[in-house]
């Protein structure tokens, strides 16, 4: 695993979407074709605001993959994730993607979980897009997170943290208005990407972060299950990485106009690394 911090959340999701986009680009040269998982949320607008001004990627030749739907909600309401997706990344590819297959919130839940299971198992995953919410959740896999399923797809419940996260960051009016139940790619699944791009703003982020990267693997900090993974790459702001120990972390500034954004070459290595960001390094208080 490899973490890197920046000075902002637009540099970190920039960061995060060159390399993605670097890796998309590959897959395509070696194979013809790439298959993503893309996430949605906060955390993840820079990422997309690059990712789809990226150059050089034939979106027709790119399957993409939902990550996860709130149960009931149409695709009209403010907080649908397929809304979300259209609006922010679909909608603004310069080409439409071999295909696109969203989770359909309204359709009868075992029925919409065995339908993309069905598609995502045709597909070897090139590159999945994660954030980690408030409370250490991957995906909609909340604590404690089923670590053992091999179903691609499972419907869940929420959790209060969760439902609060929504509730705060705007999409639902009140609480009573955020939906218990959702669709989710499970651990599993996610875990059997080839690559995984984690990335995580914000100070209200800080303690899922170092649960996730300094703490023990476990269901109760679902996210921690990354550090398993042969290939992530972190890419947090300075907020999101201010609890974690000076031993986990080098911080290293960027500036907006400098060469800051070029792709990183991936190390696979189980442990944790340190990843630089940049010319200048400190360490972090």
């Amino acid at each position: 695993m490899e973490l890197s911090i920046f000075e902002d959340k637009r540099q970190a999701g920039t960061a995060a979407a060159v390399e993605g986009a670097r890796l998309i680009r590959e897959a395509l040269a070696s194979k013809g074709h790439a298959a993503i998982v893309v996430a949605t949320g906060a955390s993840q607008f820079d990422m997309l605001d690059r990712l789809v001004a990226e150059p050089e990627i034939d979106w027709s030749c790119v399957t993409v993959f939902h990550l996860d739907e709130y149960v009931g909600l149409p695709v009209t309401h403010p907080a649908s994730f397929r809304l979300y997706l259209w609006q922010r990344f679909i909608s603004r590819l310069p080409l439409p993607p071999a295909a696109y297959h969203f989770l359909d919130g309204q359709a009868a839940p075992k029925s919409e979980c065995a339908r993309v299971a069905s598609l995502i198992q045709q597909h070897r995953i090139d590159v999945a897009f994660v954030g980690i919410g408030e409370n250490s959740h991957l995906a909609f896999n909340d604590p404690p997170a089923d670590f053992d399923t091999e179903a691609p797809f499972l419907e869940v419940e929420l959790d209060e943290g969760c439902r609060l996260q929504q509730l705060n960051e705007g999409w639902f009016p009140s609480l009573a208005q955020v939906p218990r139940q959702a669709l989710t790619m499970s651990i599993r699944q996610i875990m059997k990407s080839d690559a995984v791009i984690c990335t995580v703003p914000d100070a209200r982020k800080a303690r899922a972060v170092r649960a996730a990267f300094e703490g023990e693997v476990s269901p109760d900090a679902p996210a921690s299950i990354l550090q398993k993974h042969p290939h992530v790459q972190v890419y947090l702001d300075r907020s999101a990485g201010s609890l974690l120990s000076p031993a986990t972390t080098v911080i290293r500034r960027r500036d907006s106009s400098s060469e800051a954004h070029e792709p990183h070459s991936p190390q696979p290595n189980p442990q944790l690394k340190p990843r630089s960001a940049g010319s200048t390094s400190m360490t972090s208080n």
